[in-house]
Protein backbone atom coordinates (compact mmCIF):
# COMPACT_ATOMS: atom_id res chain seq x y z
CA UNK A 1 0.00 0.00 0.00
CA UNK A 2 1.37 3.45 -0.84
CA UNK A 3 2.54 5.42 2.19
CA UNK A 4 0.12 8.30 1.49
CA UNK A 5 -2.85 5.92 1.50
CA UNK A 6 -1.69 4.38 4.77
CA UNK A 7 -1.31 7.88 6.21
CA UNK A 8 -4.80 8.89 5.09
CA UNK A 9 -6.39 5.75 6.52
CA UNK A 10 -4.68 6.28 9.88
CA UNK A 11 -5.62 9.96 9.88
CA UNK A 12 -9.26 9.20 9.07
CA UNK A 13 -9.48 6.48 11.72
CA UNK A 14 -7.91 8.75 14.34
CA UNK A 15 -10.29 11.59 13.46
CA UNK A 16 -13.31 9.29 13.65
CA UNK A 17 -12.15 7.90 16.99
CA UNK A 18 -11.65 11.42 18.34
CA UNK A 19 -15.15 12.37 17.18
CA UNK A 20 -16.59 9.24 18.82
CA UNK A 21 -14.75 10.08 22.04
CA UNK A 22 -16.03 13.66 21.90
CA UNK A 23 -19.62 12.48 21.49
CA UNK A 24 -19.32 9.79 24.17
CA UNK A 25 -17.58 12.10 26.65
CA UNK A 26 -20.01 14.98 26.20
CA UNK A 27 -22.93 12.56 26.54
CA UNK A 28 -21.43 11.04 29.69
CA UNK A 29 -20.96 14.29 31.59
CA UNK A 30 -23.93 15.78 33.49
CA UNK A 31 -23.67 19.18 31.77
CA UNK A 32 -23.64 20.47 28.20
CA UNK A 33 -19.99 21.39 27.57
CA UNK A 34 -20.60 22.78 24.09
CA UNK A 35 -23.36 25.10 25.29
CA UNK A 36 -21.29 26.19 28.29
CA UNK A 37 -18.26 26.85 26.08
CA UNK A 38 -20.41 28.89 23.68
CA UNK A 39 -21.46 30.96 26.70
CA UNK A 40 -17.80 31.61 27.54
CA UNK A 41 -17.43 29.08 30.34
CA UNK A 42 -13.67 28.61 30.76
CA UNK A 43 -14.05 25.72 33.23
CA UNK A 44 -15.96 23.64 30.66
CA UNK A 45 -13.40 24.48 27.97
CA UNK A 46 -10.47 23.46 30.19
CA UNK A 47 -12.13 20.24 31.27
CA UNK A 48 -13.21 19.19 27.76
CA UNK A 49 -9.95 20.36 26.21
CA UNK A 50 -7.95 18.28 28.68
CA UNK A 51 -10.09 15.23 27.97
CA UNK A 52 -9.54 15.62 24.22
CA UNK A 53 -5.80 16.12 24.65
CA UNK A 54 -5.55 13.15 27.01
CA UNK A 55 -7.37 10.88 24.58
CA UNK A 56 -5.31 12.20 21.65
CA UNK A 57 -2.08 11.34 23.47
CA UNK A 58 -3.29 7.77 23.74
CA UNK A 59 -4.35 7.76 20.08
CA UNK A 60 -0.88 8.96 19.11
CA UNK A 61 0.78 6.20 21.09
CA UNK A 62 -1.55 3.59 19.63
CA UNK A 63 -0.74 4.82 16.13
CA UNK A 64 2.98 4.41 16.76
CA UNK A 65 2.85 1.07 18.55
CA UNK A 66 0.26 -1.00 16.71
CA UNK A 67 0.80 -3.22 13.71
CA UNK A 68 -2.54 -2.88 11.91
CA UNK A 69 -5.80 -0.96 11.85
CA UNK A 70 -7.79 -3.46 13.91
CA UNK A 71 -5.21 -3.45 16.69
CA UNK A 72 -5.13 0.37 16.58
CA UNK A 73 -8.91 0.62 16.91
CA UNK A 74 -8.98 -1.90 19.76
CA UNK A 75 -6.31 -0.02 21.73
CA UNK A 76 -8.11 3.25 21.08
CA UNK A 77 -11.42 1.78 22.27
CA UNK A 78 -9.75 0.57 25.45
CA UNK A 79 -8.17 3.97 25.96
CA UNK A 80 -11.57 5.59 25.54
CA UNK A 81 -12.97 3.42 28.32
CA UNK A 82 -10.04 4.28 30.59
CA UNK A 83 -10.47 8.04 29.97
CA UNK A 84 -14.21 7.82 30.70
CA UNK A 85 -13.60 5.81 33.87
CA UNK A 86 -10.97 8.30 35.00
CA UNK A 87 -13.52 11.10 34.62
CA UNK A 88 -16.16 9.11 36.50
CA UNK A 89 -13.82 8.26 39.38
CA UNK A 90 -12.43 11.79 39.60
CA UNK A 91 -15.82 13.46 39.68
CA UNK A 92 -17.11 10.87 42.15
CA UNK A 93 -14.16 11.49 44.48
CA UNK A 94 -14.45 15.28 44.19
CA UNK A 95 -18.26 15.06 44.44
CA UNK A 96 -19.01 18.48 42.98
CA UNK A 97 -17.93 18.63 39.37
CA UNK A 98 -21.28 19.65 37.89
CA UNK A 99 -21.69 22.67 40.17
CA UNK A 100 -18.07 23.73 39.74
CA UNK A 101 -18.09 23.49 35.94
CA UNK A 102 -21.48 25.15 35.54
CA UNK A 103 -20.33 27.84 38.00
CA UNK A 104 -17.33 28.52 35.71
CA UNK A 105 -14.72 27.61 38.32
CA UNK A 106 -11.74 27.67 35.95
CA UNK A 107 -9.43 26.21 38.60
CA UNK A 108 -11.66 23.17 38.90
CA UNK A 109 -11.97 22.84 35.13
CA UNK A 110 -8.21 23.07 34.86
CA UNK A 111 -7.82 20.35 37.47
CA UNK A 112 -10.19 18.04 35.58
CA UNK A 113 -8.34 18.81 32.34
CA UNK A 114 -4.95 18.15 33.93
CA UNK A 115 -6.15 14.84 35.36
CA UNK A 116 -7.43 13.82 31.91
CA UNK A 117 -4.10 14.72 30.31
CA UNK A 118 -2.20 12.84 33.02
CA UNK A 119 -4.33 9.74 32.49
CA UNK A 120 -3.79 10.08 28.73
CA UNK A 121 0.00 10.18 29.15
CA UNK A 122 -0.02 7.14 31.43
CA UNK A 123 -2.53 5.35 29.20
CA UNK A 124 -0.45 6.07 26.10
CA UNK A 125 2.76 4.89 27.76
CA UNK A 126 1.09 1.63 28.74
CA UNK A 127 0.42 0.88 25.07
CA UNK A 128 4.10 1.10 24.15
Amino acid sequence: MPAILNYLIHLLLAAVLLAVFFKAYTSWTPFDEVLLIRQGNMAAALSLGGALIGFSITIGSALVHTADYREFVMWAAGAMVVQMLAYAVTTWLLNMAKDQIEGNNAAFGGLLGAISISIGVINGACIS
